[in-house]
């Protein structure tokens, strides 16, 4: 055999091993993806879901069908009718009875006096506080709501009513009540009395819109003026027994002068309570009143 007979035997051996190892390698032609199935409908891109909305619960009660009955009468008026449009300077009535009733607002120096004194003798008392008060002395102003004394209104800061719009006046009136029903646990309504007891019509009415009743008094001692200012124990005493009549109210303080440092009305109180009764008096809060 010649080699070019050789080479053209060996020919078709040559190409069969060139095919098999490249498939042995794993290296051969490379498989065709899947097809995905065909759909019907074209799909085309739209606007993002909303998120799944819960079913609402079962089991729960059905809301209350409104009432269809005609509306009750209007509520009754926070003022008694025979006290509305007044700024009371007597108690209305003919029996012997007097309300001892007491301002704070400067300080509170007399009130452990004033309260020992109340406390011995049995005799109730009305306090009108301030808001500045209650916040310069809460433990003063616990002491008087703790010895069961009926307490009222003074505004916050003690300024001449008449000279405030309607709606300063809500806010003098407001911030006082909160007070003492946040932090006190006591009612004052509906016992107000004004500043330096500047009135008029107009504040009135305010005043009673806001559920309160205007207290002024029969008679000032006229302590505050202190010692310095030509009062003594024995004036202030005589200024309540000389206009002793039913129903009266008298005006006391729980502060010392600002400058004599006097406390008169807490030193003639028991004087005041010993004559009052030796006259026939008796003693009340000003929640007398309420009854017509």
């Amino acid at each position: 055999m010649n080699l070019r007979t050789g080479a053209a035997a060996l020919a078709p051996l040559v190409a069969l091993l060139l095919v098999a190892v490249p498939a042995c390698r794993g290296e051969g032609p490379p498989r065709a993806e899947p097809t995905p199935p065909a759909t019907s409908h074209p799909v085309t891109p739209g606007p993002p879901s909303s998120p799944p909305v819960a079913p609402p619960p079962t089991g729960l009660p059905s809301p209350p069908v409104p009432s269809r009955r005609p509306p009750g009468p209007p509520p009754a008026p926070a003022v008694p009718p025979h006290l509305a449009g007044l700024d009371l300077e007597v108690m209305p009535t003919d029996r012997k009875v007097v309300a001892l009733t007491f301002d704070a607002g400067a300080n509170a120096d007399a009130v452990a006096s004033i309260l020992a004194t109340l406390r011995a003798e049995g005799v109730p008392g009305t306090f009108f506080l301030t808001g500045t008060f209650i916040e310069s002395f809460p433990a003063a102003t616990r002491s008087i709501v703790d010895a069961g004394h009926r307490v009222g209104n003074h505004s916050t800061t003690h300024p001449h009513f008449t000279s405030l719009s309607a709606g300063q006046v809500h806010d003098e009136v407001r911030a006082t009540e909160r007070a003492l029903r946040r932090d006190f646990g006591t009612e004052p309504r509906p016992w107000f009395r004004f500043p330096y007891g500047d009135r008029d019509a107009r504040t009135i009415a305010v005043l009673n819109d806001l559920g309160y009743v205007p207290v002024r008094w029969t008679v000032d001692t006229l302590g505050w003026q202190g010692t310095s200012g030509g009062r003594s124990v024995a004036s202030v005493t005589a200024r309540v027994l000389d206009t002793a009549r039913p129903g009266q109210i008298v005006l006391m303080h729980v502060g010392s002068h600002p400058t004599d440092g006097s406390m008169l009305d807490a030193q003639a109180l028991p004087g005041v309570i010993a004559g009052l009764r030796a006259e026939g008096y008796g003693f009340a809060t000003l929640d007398a009143l309420l009854s017509p």
